[in-house]
């Protein structure tokens, strides 16, 4: 008999809509609508945009546990301590506590960020064999860029260009290796060595910890910077990289007329009033 299919996501108030799509396209994807388990790790998510994937379930039939992670102090002095951007914000590095997060039964997990478009059902993913690795993701097709620098010179610093690197937008984890790994201390390590700050994110974290320990998905499975003529490739997951985002006014990219269907005429609507909102409130911040 199949089996729950537990699909983790981590993100803040920000993008509580993106996350909503992301959620809806999954289980569009899939007749396994019932057996799906969406465990959401938010941070100062607001009272009624967490009642908005209750929808989901309504819809669906599928299972929503909700995480709070600004009300375990444990994770939130953490989190509160790391660095990041707006559009990085520091609850992404949550995806490295999993292990802990995470009920103790679940063994194995699917992590997604919350730009996605899923196009292809997620048992495909859960239920595939890793071969003995810890975990499965898709290539960075930007890697040496990453790596190498803006003028893809050889610079000193963990990776070099020849090294495996993979997007950490979609990974599929063994959660036993996951807890092996040990990634807060990791994690913690490097902060205190000096060494994060001048790191990409948690991914640069997870690709240095695992380190040829990762087995490569079809990069369909992850198709990053989504040009409209990549429709053509029929990708599995389209996962919108830059700042041009599908729920934008003007959006070039791949699929944009399907994810706002996906998302939802209200949805759209409200987040779009959601995000002209914070635009002002920090267009009037920068005034005073």
């Amino acid at each position: 008999m199949p089996g729950p299919l537990h699909i983790a996501l981590a993100f803040d108030d920000r993008f509580w809509a993106p996350a909503y799509a992301t959620m809806r396209s999954v289980c569009l994807a899939t007749r396994r609508r019932n057996d799906l388990v969406f465990h959401l790790f938010h941070w100062r998510l607001r009272p009624d945009h967490a009642a908005d994937f209750d929808v989901i379930a309504a819809e669906f039939g599928a299972t929503i546990r909700h995480t709070p992670l600004d009300q375990d102090s444990r994770v939130s002095s953490l989190i509160e301590s790391l660095p990041g951007t707006r559009d990085f914000p520091p609850v992404v590095y949550a995806r490295l506590l999993l292990d802990e997060l995470l009920p103790p039964e679940i063994e194995r997990v699917l992590y997604l960020d919350s730009d996605l478009y899923v196009r292809a059902p997620v048992e495909r993913l859960l239920e595939m064999d890793l071969e003995g690795k810890s975990l499965a993701a898709a290539p960075e097709p930007g890697r040496h860029h990453l790596v190498g620098g803006d003028d893809m010179r050889m610079r000193e610093g963990p990776f070099d260009n020849a090294d495996p690197y993979f997007n950490s937008g979609v990974m599929v984890i063994d959660r036993r290796a996951w807890g092996r790994a040990g990634l807060r201390g990791y994690l913690l390590q490097l902060q205190q060595r000096g060494e994060l700050a001048a790191l990409y994110h948690d991914q640069d974290v997870l690709n240095l910890k695992f380190r040829d320990d990762w087995l490569r998905l079809d990069p369909l499975w992850n198709l990053t910077k989504p040009h409209p003529a990549l429709r053509a490739l029929d990708p599995m997951i389209v996962h919108y990289t830059t700042g041009m985002k599908p729920w934008n006014v003007l959006a070039y990219v791949a699929f944009g007329s399907s994810y706002k269907h996906v998302m939802t005429r209200d949805m759209l609507r409200r987040y779009r009033s959601y995000l002209r909102r914070q635009w002002l409130a920090r267009l009037i911040g920068r005034r005073k």
